[in-house]
């Protein structure tokens, strides 16, 4: 065991398990809990909701899959990968201030609460619960894995026993802390993924000899490798494009994400978090995934590529330091992962017990109940990770496509559109996650695309041609 490295990583847990602590004993002063513990009081400023929404969006897949896939494929998935520069900016523009006024209006906690009092179907509420839970299950299987092959790398434990520490880590001041607990610690996490990548890269292109060294290994290696097509020539304009929808603009559907444009406080808040947002998701996904690809000449032969990032870490800086900047993508996957914990807690405690089961459930009760899902959740997902594969990354994009083929239409169209009604959302949704299912299953790149486009398409034309044909029964 790297004794100096797993301390320094250690350390800093420790630190984002006091913030969290302190931050539940904050919470237990108020007298809203639902709205505190699943949205943090509508509170945040602009700096906390940019750095909220990039440590979300930043998870296992962008610093440990995304750099692993990078490793292999070079160059290319460089270039795929920025796509991700806009989700901060998109997301919050598309939702915007209408979004948090109408939200706020309809006191909406969560994104089902909105597409409730948006189009008030039970329906709706169902196929959205079921959505959220069906495909974050998978996500949150990603990043239990991220976490779990990241302390085996640097610790020298067996995948189980290092997977077995990051959730007790998560479950414990994720469970007692909320989103609050979530959105000061994403503070803290966002800046040291921003500082620790900057720094890993440097660290890497010093090793490597220099950037022109480091590319005509790469050459060497496979021509392909310095190319917009990957190893194999596999990655096609058409099918980088439509990573434009899947990790671009359709980010804007993902419940995860928008639920924190509800969040932040004022004007002044929303306009800074779009400036700060866009060049902190920027730099980092650009770095991280310029580390993967850099790696290769510098430590050749890592077959896992989940392994890279902290093989890579562990290979260029001292261990003391490589401890520090291995915080930075272990603080994604925590923060991604605690924040999908409370979206799908909050999604069977408030948009299915409190509203079909008790809705004169007591402030204690709920409290009670939303701590036990959250850590009944976390066990599951532990017990899901337990065999996990060598690239997570498609794990999560596997979710995030079936989030957004959901529900991208019933929010976008439910904002902008008025004649758009709980017909033609229910439509959209139903085409939309059988579309990608089908997708999936038999045809995974129709038309060299990833199979998001398609199902999105579809999905508006269902949503449009039913609230049309429906008018008059609405």
């Amino acid at each position: 065991m790297n004794w100096a490295a797993t301390m320094t990583l250690f350390g800093s847990l420790g630190l984002i398990f006091l913030i969290g602590f302190i931050a539940s004993r904050r919470e237990r002063t108020s007298h809203s809990f639902v709205f505190d513990y699943y949205l943090g009081g509508r509170s945040l400023g602009g700096f906390v909701l940019a750095m909220t929404m990039t440590a979300t969006y930043g998870s296992a897949s962008s610093f440990i899959g995304g750099p692993g896939v990078a490793y292999h494929e070079g160059l290319g998935w460089v270039l795929l990968s920025v796509t991700q520069v806009a989700t901060g900016y998109f997301t919050l523009m598309i939702l915007g201030k209408k979004f948090a006024i109408l939200t706020q209006k309809y006191q909406a906690v969560t994104i089902i609460d909105f597409l409730k009092a948006r189009y008030h179907s039970t329906l709706i509420v169902l196929l959205a619960s079921f959505s959220i839970v069906a495909f974050l299950f998978s996500a949150m299987a990603a990043q239990w894995i991220g976490g779990g092959r990241l302390i085996e790398s640097l610790t020298g434990l067996n995948y189980h026993s290092a997977l077995f520490i990051f959730v007790l880590t998560v479950l414990g001041y994720v469970t007692f802390g909320g989103f609050r607990a979530v959105t000061l610690t994403d503070g803290i996490q966002g800046s040291i993924m921003f500082i620790g990548t900057l720094v890993l890269l440097i660290a890497v292109i010093i090793a490597g000899g220099g950037i022109s060294n480091i590319i005509t290994d790469l050459q060497e290696a496979n021509p392909n490798l310095i190319t917009p097509f990957g190893e194999n020539g596999t990655l096609t304009p058409t099918y980088v494009s439509s990573f434009w929808v899947l990790v671009g603009v359709g980010v804007v559907a993902l419940p995860q994400i928008a639920v924190r444009a509800m969040s932040y406080k004022n004007a002044k808040s929303f306009h800074r978090a779009l400036m700060i947002g866009t060049i902190v998701v920027g730099v980092i996904m650009l770095n991280m995934h310029l580390i993967g690809a850099f790696a290769r000449p510098v430590l050749p032969g890592i077959e896992i590529g989940d392994k890279v990032m902290p093989l890579i870490a562990l290979e260029v800086l001292p261990p003391w330091l490589a401890g520090i900047i291995l915080a930075a993508p272990l603080a994604a996957i925590m923060s991604t992962v605690d924040s999908l914990l409370l979206l799908v807690s909050s999604t069977i405690v408030k948009d299915i017990y409190i509203n079909y089961i008790n809705p004169k459930a007591s402030n204690k009760k709920v409290k009670r109940i939303s701590v036990g899902v959250t850590a009944l959740l976390g066990i599951i997902v532990f017990l899901i990770a337990v065999n996990p594969p060598d690239f997570i990354i498609w794990l999560n994009l596997f979710a995030i496509g079936g989030l957004e083929a959901v529900f991208i239409w019933p929010i976008i169209m439910g904002l902008y559109w008025h004649k758009g009604n709980k017909y033609g959302a229910i439509a959209s949704m139903l085409v939309g996650i059988t579309s990608y299912m089908l997708f999936q299953s038999f045809y995974p790149e129709p038309f060299g695309m990833h199979a998001v486009v398609p199902s999105i398409l579809l999905a508006l034309v269902a949503y449009v041609s039913f609230s049309f044909i429906t008018q008059n029964r609405v």
